[in-house]
């Protein structure tokens, strides 16, 4: 396999174990290890590792070593700030713009995350959750919105799911779902916009208070504590 394939693969295989926590955040990424459990030379694992520190997954460190990037709530804030802004932009002119194939498209993957909540399946439910997201902004339209997206994104699905384990975040995220694309389908663009701006506040702000509650109950002091998650995306 070429050299950029080889790094693009490694960047890929890692980039989902830390989106799924199976790399937890602050975890140290040795690279005797890494190399040997993804099949590549250090060479390619290095240039993945800083293809992940581009999206803000990864941090190196000055003596060569690389860790998780560890999930700050004021960093949360802006991010879920910036995304629960681009998204509802997205889903206003995704309402004025989604074909009628489009709409069955978002009807068929809302059926299929409903399908997976029911059965406790979270991975399937996750993956097909980010693809709603990712078709309601691509039928907006907007090559710079989806643009503006991406960038953020890495950073944003690792939030995501780790918002899906919290009591309660998963039903009440399918009954957003199924707001937001009854307001897709009746092309209701202020509403539509509206109801994914703050469903993504939503995720951003049960993660902050999953990691104040945490903070709390070890009793760090290692950061003051930031009043985060204050303002929703919408009136």
């Amino acid at each position: 396999m070429p050299r950029a394939g080889l790094h693009e693969q490694a960047a890929a295989r890692l980039r989902l174990l830390i989106v799924r926590g199976d790399l937890a955040p602050g975890e140290m990424l040795l690279e005797t290890e890494l190399s040997q459990a993804l099949g590549v030379s250090r060479t390619p694992l290095r240039e993945a590792l800083k293809q992940l520190a581009s999206e803000g997954l990864v941090e190196l460190r000055l003596n060569r070593t690389a860790i998780v990037a560890p999930l700050r709530r004021e960093e949360l804030a802006e991010l879920f700030e910036a995304l629960s802004g681009i998204e509802r932009c997205a889903a206003e002119f995704a309402a004025m713009r989604a074909t009628a194939p489009d709409i069955e498209q978002l009807e068929a993957l809302q059926a299929r995350i409903e399908w997976h909540r029911d059965r406790g399946e979270l991975r399937p439910y996750f993956e097909v959750n980010q693809q709603i997201h990712a078709a309601i902004v691509g039928f907006a339209r907007n090559t710079a919105l989806k643009a503006a997206r991406d960038l953020l994104l890495p950073r944003a699905e690792r939030a995501r799911f780790q918002a899906l384990h919290v009591h309660g975040r998963w039903d009440e995220s399918v009954r957003e779902h199924q707001e937001i694309l009854a307001a897709l389908k009746v092309r209701n663009a202020e509403r539509a916009g509206r109801l994914l701006g703050q469903h993504v506040w939503r995720t951003g702000q049960v993660v902050a208070d999953t990691l104040a509650s945490e903070t709390d109950d070890h009793g760090s002091a290692e950061r003051p504590a930031v009043t985060t998650m204050t303002r929703k995306a919408g009136p």
